[in-house]
């Protein structure tokens, strides 16, 4: 059966999330990629089938000229999707695992690089499921870099960020965060035990803006600014829950929610005031949440366990 797409033209406040449908038996995070558009409200309106991806469709951001972007790391793909609802041509930037994007103010874009290294951690008695890809005449899957582009894939500058690997030792630069005067980019290793920072004006590191005591039991997730320029974590600790942070620029929890069960590991922009999108990875729920009252006012789910990836919503 061929996948048709029925993704409408964008209306200001639709969401949009990445649950590609994993329907190859051989590796758990391969299938047919998947962009799902839904109302403002959570209501599904279309499907993009997008072309040319193998795996996981994740790290979704708009542009301000309104332009969807994506991203599918293990085949290095940067997704490109108009405000009409069409997929645009592939534009190839690097062979590198590229999976989150930050816009600058004049015009140039970051991407971050989901891999590194060449080592693979589980836990005993189980293995990966997937097969992650190798840069080009190499051992190793990537090397954690933040790179900058113009938006027709030149690149400019590449940054030589120094990243944890997190608990399974080849998540690279998984989520990263432009600070609003554009000198230093926030960002992490998913499932890692730190928020660390880069000076892009200077190309060198600066302190950590959190560190986690390895007895802790903290993990940090993904991290994000919203609109109006609040600084959003995802903490989990596998033994107290799931937490989403407001920090302050220091990195002092300003605010924090509970979530109810674990694998919350999305965020995503919202264009409503006090609000912010999240994503479950295990479950395949999205939800919007109230940043005001600490809950969850309108949610959907995917129908796809382990897959979503990516949220955002059409500013207008």
């Amino acid at each position: 059966m061929t996948n048709v797409s029925t993704l409408k033209p964008f209306a200001k406040g639709d969401i949009f999330a990445g649950a590609t449908v994993l329907n190859r038996p051989e590796d758990d995070h391969a299938g047919d990629g998947r962009i799902i558009q839904y109302d403002s409200n959570l209501n599904e309106k279309g499907i993009l089938w997008t072309e040319g991806t193998t795996h996981l469709i994740g790290g979704l951001a708009f542009a301000p000229d309104g332009t969807l972007w994506g991203f599918d790391s293990n085949s290095f793909k940067v997704l490109r999707v108009s405000p009409q609802g069409k997929q645009l041509p592939h534009i190839k930037f690097a062979d590198r695992a590229f999976s989150n994007i930050n816009f600058a103010k004049d015009g140039t874009i970051y991407l971050g690089e989901h891999l590194v290294g060449n080592t693979v951690r589980t836990r005993p008695g189980t293995t990966l499921g997937t097969t992650l890809p190798l840069l080009p005449g190499t051992d190793r899957f990537g090397d954690g870099l933040l790179c900058q582009f113009t938006q027709d894939g030149k690149l400019l500058k590449e940054f030589r960020t120094p990243v944890h690997g997190g608990m399974p030792g080849f998540l690279g630069l998984t989520g990263a965060a432009l600070r609003a005067d554009g000198k230093s980019v926030l960002y992490l290793s998913e499932l890692s035990d730190s928020i660390r920072c880069w000076d892009v004006a200077n190309d060198q590191s600066l302190p950590n803006l959190v560190t986690y005591a390895p007895d802790s039991g903290n993990m940090a997730m993904t991290v994000m600014y919203t609109r109006d320029g609040k600084l959003l974590h995802i903490r989990a600790n596998f033994k107290a829950g799931f937490f989403l942070e407001h920090l302050s620029e220091t990195g002092a929890v300003l605010r924090e929610y509970p979530l109810t069960g674990p694998g919350w590991a999305a965020l995503g922009q919202s264009t409503e005031a006090d609000t912010v999108l999240l994503g479950n990875f295990f479950t395949g729920t999205v939800a919007k949440f109230s940043l005001a009252t600490g809950e969850i006012v309108a949610k959907a789910e995917t129908s796809a366990l382990r897959s979503l990836a990516g949220l955002a919503q059409y500013p207008g």
